[in-house]
């Protein structure tokens, strides 16, 4: 290869790093003569892609299957680049349960490689860092601040409760090590932890010591990194705020970065989310509140402001409280989730006392003297201004590539949002990650349908990125039965009973018929819940115990109890059929309900099917198969997760022998080999892994 890179570190021909990683990789390289671990040819492979598309500041989009070994392939050349590049290294993954896999065994994997090969110790000493949004962290700077307004008569701004909760983070912050909220048990509560976190332009380099301010100290490792780890949310979320650098300057968030996205099936949910509109009738209260909340007559306001700046903000809490109110108990009367198509369905009696709340904060602002709290102060005002313009965005529907809706939520019903999303999220993510003259890799288990990852592709914006599948190394064909039930009712209206009065009939008896633990996987609530209704009682009968999302812990808690349980049977729906990675007889069996096509009536996929008819698209064939298979190729990667694992996949959903679209869904099956049964030839039929 010719030619040279240029950077702020040593220049190297083009190819230096690729001839490096090959060593490293190959049959006989050192990962597997130094520490012993396997060859695997499809790992090699994804290495030496990675490091080209690093090298030569090209995007990838690579599929690697359960067992490739996908973290060494990218973090290996990744460090290496960043260390003679002198440029960080950017790695983004969706789920905590991965960042701590990376940080705590596949970086120190890393590391005992490089001390451990003559000719890269000098790569050992890399340095990480976790990126977490500022909010998160404690700022010392206003907590000390907050510690004195409790001690003013004139402030009040603190009730009781509240300054003892100061007094518990104070002695917390003393002695904690990244002063990161999670550290904290019980978690703050959210009204002093707003008061006294880093999410602030007074927790600035200005006025805060970096070796005492835990944000401060953060943003220093994070700029002296070689590996910068982040969250999808996050980095999406910092990106929509126009943190990438500006100008031709190359980088996806930090000056001249290179990226790995793992868990990249993700990506489009997650960068929907993050380039709309999103504002609640919480969020909104709660800002207000934080200036003066007439019930306590405590806020930063009590202080600097007059008794017309207490009006304002009383009258902007009574509008909000107005509006959010109407929308929550007038136009979403009938149902929790509504698509808006026209412009002014409501009055607009909000914006106003708003745009006046921030008129009156300038106009504080201008007379005091004390630069911390006109600080704080015009953060307060930029987050009016930003609910105003956001909120007379939403009711103009002033963006017309963009779906409209409103929800009811939080645990009553009470929270009002204001929501939106981009029809097509692909030219938002070119522009993001595909445009930013660096080294780009998308990664995941599942980016494909089984065949290619022409919709992926088209659906990211990654056009112009090569594209790479390796599959799974696992003998799916010796360790994995797959059973498909042809006689299952299909989910029609009108049949409902009838539908999942079989669905719990095959799952207690495909369950009982199996001594491993089963993960049942849902496509909706409503399934979940009537199908535990009905087989509650059989399973405490039978002594085996049942795990219901929805119903008792978070999801982590959960899945810790089901694998503990070891024959377990697992209700999910949504996030369930992707991130759970238990090996063993604990997760054994999986059962898939029904084919997983997302719900058509949701406001964002009813408009993108709209918007594809309107190109001249078919969007089932098009958007809703294309997604489904997908996310059925993630619930059935649930099964295998190590080289010894052995289990079955039932699938109680006949359309897929019984529909002309079941086709691609049989060919994304792991395995070939599969059997048909129904309910009166099971007991012949169906054969447990452990009776083999």
């Amino acid at each position: 290869m010719i030619g040279l890179i240029e950077n702020t570190g040593t220049p190297r021909e083009v190819g230096y790093l690729v001839s490096l990683v090959d060593s490293i990789f190959k049959e006989g390289g050192s990962l597997q003569t130094v520490l012993g671990l396997d060859h695997r040819p499809q790992q090699a492979a994804m290495a030496l892609s990675v490091a080209c598309s690093f090298e030569s500041n090209q995007s990838l989009l690579v599929e690697a299957g359960t067992g490739v070994g996908k973290s060494l392939a990218y973090l290996i050349p990744g460090i290496l680049h960043s260390v003679d590049s002198e440029r960080p290294f950017i790695i983004s993954s969706q789920t905590i349960t991965l960042q701590e896999q990376i940080r705590n065994k596949d970086l120190k994997i890393c590391q005992q490689l490089f001390k451990q090969v003559e000719g890269l110790q000098r790569y050992a000493n890399f340095k990480t860092a976790l990126m977490v949004g500022r909010g998160n962290y404690c700022c010392t700077t206003r907590l000390g601040n907050a510690l004195k307004d409790t001690q003013s008569k004139q402030t009040e701004i603190f009730p009781t409760e509240q300054k003892q909760e100061l007094l518990r983070l104070a002695k917390w912050s003393s002695a904690c090590s990244s002063g990161v909220i999670q550290e904290l048990t019980p978690p703050a509560l959210p009204e002093v932890w707003d008061a006294v976190n880093a999410d602030s332009s007074s927790c600035s380099r200005k006025n805060c010591d970096p070796s005492i301010c835990f944000y401060q100290r953060a943003r220093k490792q994070l700029l002296g990194a070689n590996c910068v780890i982040v969250n999808h949310s996050l980095l999406f979320s910092l990106i929509s705020a126009g943190m990438p650098p500006k100008g031709s300057s190359r980088g996806v968030l930090l000056a001249d970065d290179f990226v790995v996205l793992d868990e990249a099936h993700r990506v489009p949910t997650i960068a929907t989310d993050h380039f709309g509109i999103h504002v609640s009738s919480y969020s909104v209260d709660r800002a207000l509140k934080r200036l003066y909340n007439p019930r306590t007559k405590r806020g930063i306001f009590k202080k600097n402001g007059s008794q017309w700046d207490l009006n304002a903000v009383n009258e902007a809490i009574v509008a909000s409280r107005e509006f959010f109110a109407y929308i929550g108990e007038v136009i979403l009367c009938k149902k929790p989730i509504l698509r808006i198509h026209e412009p002014n369905f409501c009055d607009n009696i909000i914006s106003g006392p708003l745009k006046e709340v921030a008129e009156r904060i300038a106009a504080i602002v201008q007379k005091i003297d004390d630069e911390r709290m006109q600080d704080e102060l015009k953060d307060h005002r930029s987050r009016m201004l930003s609910y105003q313009d956001t909120i007379n965005g939403f009711i103009q529907i002033a963006e017309n590539d963009h779906v409209h809706w409103i929800e009811r939520g939080g645990k009553k019903g009470q929270i009002v949002t204001l929501r939106s999303a981009p029809l097509n999220v692909a030219p938002a993510l070119r522009e993001a990650l595909f445009s930013r003259h660096t080294g780009v890799v998308l990664t995941s288990a599942t980016l494909s349908d089984g065949q290619n990852m022409d919709s992926y592709q088209s659906k990211v914006g990654g056009d112009g990125a090569e594209t790479q599948i390796e599959s799974s190394p696992f003998n799916y064909n010796k360790n994995c039965r797959i059973y498909i039930a042809t006689d299952s009712p299909l989910p029609e209206p009108g049949a409902g009973r009838l539908d999942l009065d079989y669905l719990s009939n095959m799952i207690t008896w495909c369950s009982h018929h199996h001594s491993g633990g089963s993960l049942v996987l849902f496509t909706s609530h409503f399934d979940l819940r009537q199908v535990r209704e009905r087989t509650e009682a059989f399973f405490k009968k039978i002594k085996r115990p049942l795990f219901c999302q929805g119903y008792e812990s978070s999801r982590s808690e959960l899945v810790r109890k089901f694998q503990n349980s070891n024959n377990g049977i697992l209700f999910g729906t949504d996030s369930y059929w992707t991130g759970i990675d238990i090996p063993g007889p604990a997760l054994s069996q999986v059962i898939i309900a029904r084919l997983p096509f997302e719900n058509p009536n949701h406001p964002v996929s009813e408009a993108r099917n709209e918007y594809i008819n309107s190109l001249g698209g078919h969007p089932f064939n098009d958007l809703i198969i294309p997604e489904a298979l997908v996310r059925f190729r993630q619930g059935m990667g649930r099964l295998i997760r190590r080289h010894e694992d052995r289990g079955s996949i039932v699938i109680l959903d006949s359309r897929i022998v019984s529909k002309p679209y079941g086709r691609q869904f049989i060919e994304a099956l792991p395995t070939r080999d599969y059997k048909r049964f129904n309910r009166h030839n099971r007991e012949s039929i169906f054969i447990s892994p452990s009776a083999e």
